[in-house]
């Protein structure tokens, strides 16, 4: 194994490990504004690992704004009885990039529940099929994505189905310039190396959606 996938998995853990921690200490919970769940998720990151950089925005969205692409900046929501919310957070420990997504269902709601467990299901689906692969590009994972989606029941929720991850700060994700994500207008083959020759490590990102009954989730870790 590399030493940037070694390091890259170390991350990893450590942000399982915050994910972890947020449901020992019940922090979510309805009533609070997904502001304040992000501020008391980042204190607790910096508290238990140090953490204080975070190499893209932190999400916390529920309700109607988990049908709410990354790029998008919904209103506040107060967390409400019986929500579905997810997280995304990318933070970066010793100068390597984490990102890791989960969605948590407050309540019983029985089809809430199903979206989440689908989701999981869907990337480590997505994470076997893309195993057999030797050859790919980013626009056909995304289609492979969309079309899961499909298969499960949802829509697919946004436009990318993961991005490049690496050492901070990884090669460039320039605006509009979607050669590094798993997005439908790129045609860069996942399997060839970066220009330094180097294999590039993969994020692999699941975000489904019901849009009439106004709920999405997400799931997202390493791929390769």
């Amino acid at each position: 194994m590399s030493s940037t996938k070694t390091k890259l998995i170390e991350a990893e853990k450590i942000a399982e490990q915050l994910f972890n921690t947020i449901e020992e200490r019940k922090l979510v919970k309805p009533g609070k504004s997904e502001k304040q769940l992000n501020e008391e998720v980042f204190a607790l990151a910096k508290e238990l690992f140090g953490i204080e950089k975070f190499w893209h925005k932190r999400i916390v969205r529920s309700g109607p704004n988990t049908l709410a692409p990354y790029n998008d900046n919904p209103p506040d929501l107060i967390i409400q009885d019986d929500d579905i919310l997810f997280f995304d957070f990318g933070p970066i420990i010793e100068e390597w990039e984490a990102d890791f997504g989960r969605t948590y269902v407050i309540g019983n709601d029985p089809l809430k529940h199903k979206l989440k467990k689908d989701i999981e299901l869907a990337w480590h689906e997505s994470k076997a099929w893309f195993g057999k692969q030797t050859k790919l590009t980013c626009a056909e994972y995304y289609a492979y994505n969309v079309e899961l989606a499909k298969q499960y029941g949802w829509t697919y929720g946004g436009p990318l189905a993961g991005h490049l991850i690496g050492h901070f700060p990884h090669e460039k994700l320039e605006p509009n310039n979607y050669n590094l994500y798993v997005h439908p207008e790129s045609n860069t083959d996942m399997f060839l190396p970066d220009a330094a020759g180097n294999k590039r490590e993969w994020i692999l990102e699941i975000h489904f959606v019901d849009k009439e009954k106004q709920i999405g989730g997400f799931f997202e870790q390493l791929l390769t």
